[in-house]
């Protein structure tokens, strides 16, 4: 379970204290943004016992999701959010839409960070931070696995809200991602605005 083991280490090691964790949903969907999430958590016992239930995002239902993004937006000292569009994704490639995504949720931070904990092995060489990348990180950091629910349920907020412009594909159901029924309705009505262009099967024919 994710604890405060890594932000403690951190701190044993520099003395910070505001260590942001940072984590995306949404780099292997086929359409919508990728979302970042950064997260600047109190490394207290009492808020270590309050969010006793985070974890990775991805192993929680999305009614735990929802009950627990409004707990840590709640309880963080403070969190930022940022995306980067399907254009953006096409144009610069899924990795560095993903470095831009985590960088705008920097910029959010009321607060700025002093250590940044990424999920993954993603360094963000544009941000002039000290920083850690933890591969599963979100299994293992509290301040991350919190980014972690923030990016994914923000990112579903937003292809919910997208699904009703473009019912035909289902996206409230999928959010982008590649389903059997996203496929089928990329077979019969092509891709729409917010579709990656870059991303297999749409850069090719499907068959």
């Amino acid at each position: 379970m994710a604890d405060f083991s890594l932000e403690t280490a951190v701190t044993r090691e520099h003395q910070f204290t505001r260590i942001a964790g940072l984590d995306e949903a949404g780099r292997g969907a086929l359409a919508g943004p990728v979302v970042a999430a950064a997260v600047i958590l109190d490394h207290s016992p009492e808020i270590a016992t309050c969010l006793a239930d985070v974890n990775d995002s991805k192993q929680l239902t999305p009614r735990k999701r929802e009950k627990l993004f409004t707990l840590i937006t709640e309880t963080a000292l403070c969190y930022g959010i940022g995306r980067a569009p399907a254009d953006v994704v096409d144009a610069i490639g899924i990795i560095p839409a993903t470095r831009q995504a985590m960088a705008a949720a920097l910029a959010c931070l009321p607060a700025a960070p002093q250590f940044l904990l990424v999920d993954g092995r993603l360094r963000l060489t544009q941000v002039n931070l000290p920083q850690q990348a933890i591969i599963r990180g979100d299994s293992k950091s509290l301040s991350i696995a919190a980014a972690s629910i923030l990016a994914k349920v923000a990112r579903d907020h937003e292809l919910i809200d997208l699904d009703k412009s473009y019912p035909q594909y289902g996206f409230a159901r999928h959010k982008g991602y590649g389903t059997a029924h996203h496929l089928q309705a990329l077979q019969q009505w092509g891709p729409c605005p917010i579709h990656r262009r870059t991303f297999a099967p749409i850069r090719k024919p499907l068959l």
